[in-house]
């Protein structure tokens, strides 16, 4: 049934991607792009691109997504899409009223060659771009990279709205990487918590994880406002929450802006997020506050409790690299062992980090940048794990080898709450691990002989 097809002999495959690990760069930038305020997404390409675009982020959100297209047919695709852009620029800006617009490039525009920012300089000139209002741009063929280039390539093109004036705002900037509405929201309010000031951009919160009030808003009241995109170049500072999400536009801001960044891991878990908390405190040159110590003892007392139940378990996790280069760290924290992890995004540096992070683990880690689901398979048919982290595709991997299994990452599409709850942070940190324990304690209860199933384990 499902995968038991899958081979246990492992062969060298380098033409051929089975399950992959990745979507493609236009959703994330697409997402990137909902995290402005005011911003309406377009997609520089056919509209069957623009309607799987959109429905893959519907369906993990479970939220309406806003979205318009260039709408190529097969003149534009051969000749090259700038008229079909320019007339769109028009309509958009006269029928739905967008603050911005930010369009992405998709397979068919890459391959015809259209100059983005070309187009979008003439639109200047040809008075289609009213004053006040704004359109950026980001290149992201689906051919190359992932969702995670797309959405870092868009998240640059944000950095480039600013406008440095030479007098500085005393504000931080974070960039929070691919993460979930909550854990936007659960970033500031840490940050918040520490007293200082920030902008961070993108900021879905309150966008694809609002309240049902009756009413339908086009453009919701959250993101991040172009007026805070401008000022980033003011910033003191520039936090990166990722190497491959965030790193890009921090390193642009510091180039063109001088506005000094330091690239964090994302703060999953206990020491990713003790990293955050610190460097907050020292730009912020205060102590922590007893709130944000409160809820770091919970979680190591969370740990402490139930050591027993996950010590030396067996993970295979399968993701995006920055999420999983904090998720692995702490899986090590808590006396885990990762043995099999798959990014689909490519990077011979994650490689090396998780290598790095796992020396010490009783046995060989299997890590593959660029890799697929199949191959995780294979590795788990191979050497059995005890549980599986991943997005909802490892549903299929989870039932044929009947292995517990924690939804987590992009996309799920089957089940509700991860754009409510968050999971970075130290609260994030208890919400993972009672995920953990849940399925790992229900396969205890499944498992347990009629005369050893206790009331209390």
């Amino acid at each position: 049934m499902l995968l038991r097809h899958t081979p246990k002999k492992i062969t060298e495959r380098k033409a051929l991607m089975i399950n992959p690990a990745k979507t493609c760069q236009p959703i994330g930038a697409m997402y990137a792009s909902l995290g402005i305020h005011g911003c309406l997404p377009h997609s520089h390409g056919s509209q069957g691109c623009c309607s799987y675009h959109r429905s893959t982020l519907i369906r993990h959100y479970k939220e309406p997504v806003s979205a318009s297209t260039s709408a190529f047919t097969e003149g534009a695709s051969v000749f090259g899409g700038q008229a079909n852009m320019m007339q769109s620029i028009t309509n958009i800006f006269s029928v739905y009223e967008p603050e911005v617009i930010a369009v992405h490039t998709t397979c068919l525009s890459e391959t015809i060659g259209d100059d983005l920012p070309q187009i979008t300089k003439k639109a200047h000139t040809e008075g289609k771009i009213p004053k006040g209002k704004y359109v950026i741009s980001a290149s992201t063929p689906s051919y190359v990279g992932s969702h995670v280039t797309g959405f870092s390539n868009m998240v640059t093109s944000m950095a480039k709205v600013a406008e440095p004036t030479g007098k500085k705002n005393h504000k931080l900037n974070i960039i929070p990487g691919w993460v979930e509405p909550s854990d936007m929201e659960e970033i500031k309010r840490m940050v918040k918590l520490i007293g200082v000031e920030s902008i961070l951009f993108p900021d879905t919160s309150g966008i694809l994880n609002g309240p049902l009030s009756g009413e339908y808003k086009m453009f919701p009241d959250g993101g991040t406002t172009m007026e805070q995109l401008r000022s980033a170049g003011d910033s003191k500072g520039t936090l990166a929450l990722g190497e491959w999400c965030s790193a890009d536009a921090a390193r642009w801001l510091d180039k063109s802006c001088k506005v000094p960044c330091s690239v964090l891991d994302m703060p999953f878990g206990l020491k990713a997020t003790d990293r955050f908390i610190d460097a907050l405190r020292i730009i912020a040159g205060v102590n922590i506050p007893d709130e944000i110590s409160s809820e770091r003892g919970q979680l190591v007392d969370m740990i402490s409790d139930m050591h027993q139940y996950l010590f030396q378990k067996k993970v295979a996790l399968v993701g995006d690299p920055d999420q999983l280069i904090a998720m692995t760290e702490f899986l090590v924290t808590l006396d885990m062992q990762p043995i099999h992890i798959v990014t689909g995004t490519s990077g011979k540096k994650f490689e090396k980090r998780i290598r790095e992070i796992t020396k010490d683990m009783p046995y060989e880690v299997n890590v593959k940048a660029g890799g697929d689901m199949f191959l995780l398979h294979q590795w788990i048919q191979n050497e059995p794990v005890d549980l599986i982290m991943g997005n909802t595709y490892c549903k299929y991997i989870a039932r044929d080898e009947d292995i517990p299994y924690v939804r987590w990452g992009f996309p799920i599409l089957d089940r509700q709450g991860h754009q409510y709850f968050p999971t970075v942070g130290y609260k994030g940190g208890i919400r993972l691990l009672e995920k953990m324990l849940g399925v790992l304690m229900d396969r205890l209860d499944r498992d347990a002989k009629e005369q050893e199933f206790e009331l209390v384990l």
